[in-house]
């Protein structure tokens, strides 16, 4: 029988598909320092985001014949390696990008109407602060009719357009993968509306980080940040700024200074250059929406990632 180590979790409908079919399932948390130790004894491995899979990983699993990541990107896999060792390395890059671009508007809608400031501060004295709280809500704004920047134009980044589109928005987009991406956006059921087409034409990216009023990330993480001083210094005056992408692709040390003179109005941030953050100057800061790296944490993009990477070993296997 072959045996998986889910070393990050999987959905109940992942793993219902893989003991169906003969798999057996070890949802065991096996700590990073003892990966290693431990892989010879499984044939696959699965992580998410949590569990890095090191070139030492991989030359400890004598057994693995396959590695998979649930969720999009596959930065925290050493893929390189194990192609060169002749272990297939698998993902999920369409299951979560709604929930994903969900969180990234959850994060605007936030830092444009106040809600991380009301939320901490009314509780802790109703009456006192009511007042206060509602002088400086009176200076939300409305997304309809602004411009969102969208740097990296992939899946999740093309569900981000088409929740804009939907809420009045204007979209610039960068990718240098693309030179335009036709969208079709689809319409509740119910309301018996054809799907339809729009045409974004790719920018350069100094063209959105200047043209922008809120500019939200959606790339692969890099050994070096993608936004840094010099390229915050080209947004507008008080634009916002979302990252629900990878850690490190933001310079935290820059945008905890632009967040303090005003250059941005907000932040919204769900990763963290080192998870559990260790940089912690901006978490707490009235203007800084947070999260816990929960772009996928949804049921509905939890039971796509089980079902999705389920098949593809199933099939891998089987085949």
């Amino acid at each position: 029988m072959i045996k998986i180590l889910a070393n990050d979790g999987l959905n109940k409908a992942g793993i219902s598909l893989l003991e169906s079919a003969g798999f057996s399932v070890d949802l065991n948390h096996i700590p990073q320092v003892d990966l290693a130790a431990a892989i010879s004894n499984y044939e696959v491995l699965l992580v998410r985001s949590a569990t890095k899979v090191t070139q030492d990983v991989i030359d400890a699993g004598i057994n693995l014949k396959m590695i998979g990541r649930g969720g999009v990107g596959i930065d925290n896999i050493n893929s390189e390696y194990a192609k060169l060792k002749g272990i297939p390395v698998v993902n999920t890059p369409a299951a979560s990008s709604v929930s994903v671009a969900e969180l990234v508007f959850a994060h605007l809608y936030s830092g444009c109407r106040f809600l991380n400031l009301s939320n901490k501060e009314l509780p802790l004295d109703p009456t006192g602060n009511f007042k206060t709280l509602k002088n400086a809500a009176s200076k939300g704004l409305e997304l309809k009719g602004k411009t969102l920047g969208i740097i990296g134009f992939g899946r999740i980044g093309q569900e981000v357009a088409k929740i804009a589109i939907g809420s009045g928005m204007n979209i610039l987009a960068y990718d240098p993968f693309y030179k335009s991406v036709d969208l079709e956006i689809e319409f509740h059921s119910n309301l018996n509306l054809l799907p339809v087409k729009v045409t974004i034409e790719m920018t350069e990216m100094n063209t959105v980080l200047t043209n922008s009023d809120f500019i939200t990330l959606h790339v692969p993480g890099n050994a070096v940040p993608l936004i840094g001083a010099t390229e915050i210094d080209l947004m507008k005056n008080g634009a916002g700024l979302v990252n629900c992408a990878r850690g490190g692709v933001v310079d935290e040390l820059a945008m905890s200074n632009a967040l303090k003179n005003g250059k941005l109005a907000f932040a919204g941030v769900d990763v963290f250059a080192q998870e559990p953050p260790v940089y912690l100057d901006f978490i707490g800061m009235p203007n800084v929406s947070v999260s816990a790296h929960i772009g996928a944490s949804t049921k509905e993009a939890q039971e796509r990632i089980g079902i999705e990477i389920a098949t593809l070993i199933i099939n891998h296997f089987k085949k």
